[in-house]
């Protein structure tokens, strides 16, 4: 009986063109050979079985071949390429940092470097694992990748590149190894089945080039299970059963479920899935993934994103069809949840279960929350629309230009500070306050108003508004409102500011409305109170263009007021310089 040979090995690239899925790398390489400008030092890093170890001893092999081909490719026959085929070429030395990583290794190879080739061309040492070197042997092995000798070539071969360090990675040569395809893995399986004489469904194929994820090698070891269950003949079917890889089948079985929020088959599946001894966890993995694949079939521009077969492909296609955006987004979203916290969950196949039922429902939630807000919306503008019309009632029967009764014929003056309440009648005083009266304007203007509100509505909604009023009014009407927006805030427990609009009457130009005050500190406040002491005045006298406008005074001889002890002090001192030697000979303070 004949050695078996694993495919991996025996179906290993002996040259560049063989290499699977590296076309950037190996094309490189070629030029720098026949180019003659080869690094001293290569650092092949990437995934496992990527194809980096093959890569270092091809490239070996082709720089010392004797006879290279036109294209750059080892001839196979020469005495070099045939001794390393041998496993007994002198010139080329393979070292395993994985076993051999101390200092003394390094120091051994470093000895050995010393010597020239016998015969060939170069001396080439491949490092395999370089990155479990330990620190030591990396700093021995510094001085002689920096200055290695002419004929001396290193290769050095990792899975893990960030755990070099700077030093070594700054002297080498560094080529990133990517992750194969998936079509390209399935493409050479594919030539291996011709070659061994095995019928294989291109589904199958799919199937082992994605379980690989990536990994040539992984992929070939697959291949080999697989053979050895189904012997020559691989169906889809049967790399499924032996990889114990859930059916496509079950995962749009489950969609259309879900789409139609049938939860009893839904369940029903699950626990056939169950049954079958697949576990909860990775069915949640896949099923999300399978609501991935639906939302990348969405756009042709994604749908190449898609690694499966071209009948699987034809079915994702038309599912997705069949299933909106929202629906899938939710669905992923509630799928992520599920398998962060399945791990944590005591009853793993209750919250699987209940994840899925969440699903069945989410057609009819985005269906409930989209006439939720349709209604909302309608509910807000019927209720914009009944306050507008209130508030125009109460503005037409309280307004007006002249006294209404006896009781309320006592406006605040805006200029004059209002007498306080006593402190026994609360209520009575915020009776008093609310029934402050407003100027009436003539019914244009009323209506004006009341459609300009209706307008603004309607543009909160994504309609165009109309052009805001510039209704005119006289200054009596303006203080008027002014006054009232000052008692609003006096009721409101803003004493400050209802005592900063009274004591000085505010210059009117026009619709521009000028405020003095006396210092930084009255500035800032009225500053922040603008925007709703703007929008009150600009609704009440249905002009929009008014302005507010906000100046420190510039005050004569007699000074500013003073509010403070130290501002009484010091006016005291200008005028009787003799307190300030008073303070000094007492040693006095002020008391604040």
């Amino acid at each position: 009986m004949e050695n078996f040979i694993v495919s991996a090995r025996k179906y290993r690239p002996a040259t560049f063109d063989t290499v699977v899925g590296q076309q950037h790398i190996t094309s490189t390489l070629k030029n720098a050979i026949k180019s003659n400008q080869l690094a001293q030092a290569f650092l092949f890093c990437g995934p496992r079985g990527v194809g980096k170890t093959t890569c270092a001893r091809i490239l070996a092999k082709t720089i010392n071949c004797q006879n290279p081909t036109a294209d750059t490719e080892a001839c196979d026959v020469c005495e070099s390429c045939v001794s390393f085929k041998h496993g007994g070429s002198l010139n080329i030395h393979e070292l395993d940092a994985a076993s051999n990583n101390s200092v003394d290794d390094i120091r051994s190879l470093v000895d050995q470097v010393r010597y020239a080739p016998q015969s060939g061309k170069k001396k080439i040492y491949i490092i395999d694992e370089v990155h479990m070197l330990s620190n030591n042997a990396f700093n021995a092995f510094l001085k002689t990748l920096e200055e290695p000798p002419p004929y001396a070539i290193f290769i050095l071969a990792t899975t893990e590149k960030h755990k070099i360090i700077p030093t070594i990675l700054s002297r080498c040569q560094i080529f990133d190894f990517n992750r194969i395809q998936v079509n390209d893995i399935t493409t050479h399986l594919a030539e291996i089945c011709k070659k061994e004489k095995i019928t294989a469904e291109a589904q199958a194929l799919h199937i082992i080039a994605q379980k690989a994820d990536g990994a040539l090698r992984d992929a070939l070891s697959i291949f080999d299970q697989v053979v050895s269950f189904a012997g020559g003949s691989l169906t889809y079917k049967a790399v499924i059963d032996n990889l114990n890889i859930l059916d496509y089948d079950y995962y749009f079985k489950i969609t259309t479920a879900l789409i139609k929020e049938d939860s009893a088959t839904v369940l029903l599946i699950f626990d056939e899935i169950l049954d079958r001894g697949f576990d909860g966890n990775n069915f949640i993995v896949g099923l999300a993934e399978h609501f991935r694949n639906l939302l990348v079939c969405k756009d042709e521009k994604t749908l190449q994103l898609l690694e499966v077969s071209e009948e699987v492909k034809e079915k994702y296609r038309y599912q997705a069809t069949q299933s909106s955006p929202s629906f899938l987004l939710s669905a992923l979203n509630i799928a992520a949840q599920c398998d962060v916290q399945y791990k944590m969950s005591k009853n793993q196949r209750l919250h699987v279960e209940l994840a899925l039922l969440k699903l069945c429902h989410i057609t009819a939630a985005i269906t409930m929350q989209s006439t939720t807000s349709v209604d909302e919306v309608k509910k807000k503008r019927l209720t914009a629309e009944v306050a507008n019309e209130q508030s125009a009632g109460i503005v037409s029967q309280s307004v007006s230009p002249t006294v209404v009764s006896e009781e309320k014929s006592e406006i605040p003056k805006p200029v004059s500070s209002p007498v306080p309440k006593p402190a026994d009648e609360p209520q009575k005083a915020v009776a008093s306050k609310s029934s402050i009266q407003l100027p009436k304007f003539d019914d244009l203007e009323q209506s004006y108003l009341a459609e300009q509100q209706k307008q603004s509505m309607v543009a909160e909604d994504g309609a165009s508004s109309a052009t805001l009023p510039q209704t005119s009014f006289t200054k009596e009407q303006f203080m008027i409102v002014w006054g009232a927006y000052a008692e609003k805030l006096k009721l409101g427990g803003k004493a400050n500011l209802h005592l900063l609009l009274t004591q000085k009457e505010p210059l009117i130009n026009n619709f521009s409305i000028t405020v003095q005050v006396e210092n930084k500190v009255q500035k800032e406040q009225l500053q922040e109170e603008k925007t709703d002491l703007m929008a009150f005045v600009r609704e009440q006298l249905a002009n929009f263009s008014i302005e507010l406008l906000i100046e420190e005074a510039v005050f004569t001889d007699d000074g500013p007021a003073l509010y403070t002890a130290s501002d009484r002090f010091k006016h005291l001192a200008t005028k009787n310089p003799a307190l300030l030697e008073l303070k000094k000979r007492l040693d006095l303070d002020l008391e604040f």
